[in-house]
């Protein structure tokens, strides 16, 4: 494949009228390199302070088998942290479409088309599962831990703010999540809602401040995959847990969903969840 790799946004898909393809074009694909929101936070490049995936699950999936006949299956596709690129999700959906029409001999082709051509786009290697519609696999869960949406706050602050944050002496170990996460699209401004959860150990977090500095994502302008890392670097600075992870599941737009998670070495997300917003 050679096609050059855009180094910013200015020629992506996202925002614009695009016609939808009627056959399979790897070259829809669109990378965009993660080094440059990450410098903001301090990330340098061969050196992240997390380990992670970016996790996603996409609803329209379908192609043409040998003969003809549609086929259609729901598509999770995880890629590591630490790929250069991430994948713009428009850019992505039209490739998808491309598929549509598109015959394949087999299940299995299909799968290593998307492993080549996601991993060419992302730097580095691409897990593709294709399942049934009904698969038991894609049944919606609820997300471990105790909710903190119950609580009854104050808040005036729709901007990120890590000085919300605090903790206290005591040493814990638990897992905390909410449905208020809400941030922007940094090209479209359209509203990206979510569920965040937080596994940690550490000095005990003060629930309502986390809460507030998760409600302070509500009118942020950015990709999903940095807000996770902006909650994970913030919660490392402020409460400097020993084990931390950060998963975000975000509501699906366009027939994806996205769910990055961003976790210490050693720590893993619960086995694949789907939520009933997703």
């Amino acid at each position: 494949m050679t096609q050059a790799r855009p180094d910013t946004l200015e020629h992506a898909p996202l925002g614009r009228e695009s016609a939808y393809p009627e056959q399979y074009d790897a070259r829809l694909l669109y990378p965009i390199p993660r080094a440059a929101n990450r410098a903001p936070l301090g990330i340098e490049a061969g050196a992240s302070p997390f380990v992670g995936e970016d996790e996603w699950h996409a609803f329209e999936v379908s192609w043409l088998n040998a003969r003809g006949k549609p086929i259609v299956a729901v598509a999770r596709f995880r890629l590591p942290a630490d790929s250069p690129n991430l994948i713009e999700s428009k850019s992505w959906k039209l490739y998808l479409n491309g598929f549509n029409q598109t015959r394949f001999e087999s299940r299995q082709a299909v799968i290593d088309t998307l492993r080549k051509d996601l991993a060419w786009a992302a730097d580095a290697p691409v897990s593709v599962e294709l399942f049934d519609v009904d698969d038991e696999a894609l049944a919606v869960q609820r997300l471990p831990g105790e909710c903190l949406d119950h609580l009854d706050i104050d808040v005036t602050d729709y901007t990120p703010s890590a000085d919300h944050l605090a903790v206290g002496e005591e040493v814990v170990e638990e897992t905390l999540h909410s449905h208020l996460l809400k941030s922007n699209c940094p090209v479209t401004g359209q509203p990206d809602w979510g569920s965040v959860m937080i596994r940690y150990r550490g000095p005990r977090l003060d629930r309502e401040g986390l809460l507030r500095y998760l409600i302070g994502y509500r009118q942020h302008q950015d990709f999903h995959e940095h807000c996770v890392e902006h909650i994970f670097m913030d919660l490392m600075a402020r409460a400097r847990p020993l084990r931390l992870l950060v998963l975000a599941r975000y509501v699906r737009r366009g027939g994806l969903d996205i769910s990055p998670w961003r976790a210490t070495p050693g720590e893993r997300p619960p086995s694949p969840l789907r939520l009933s917003r997703q």
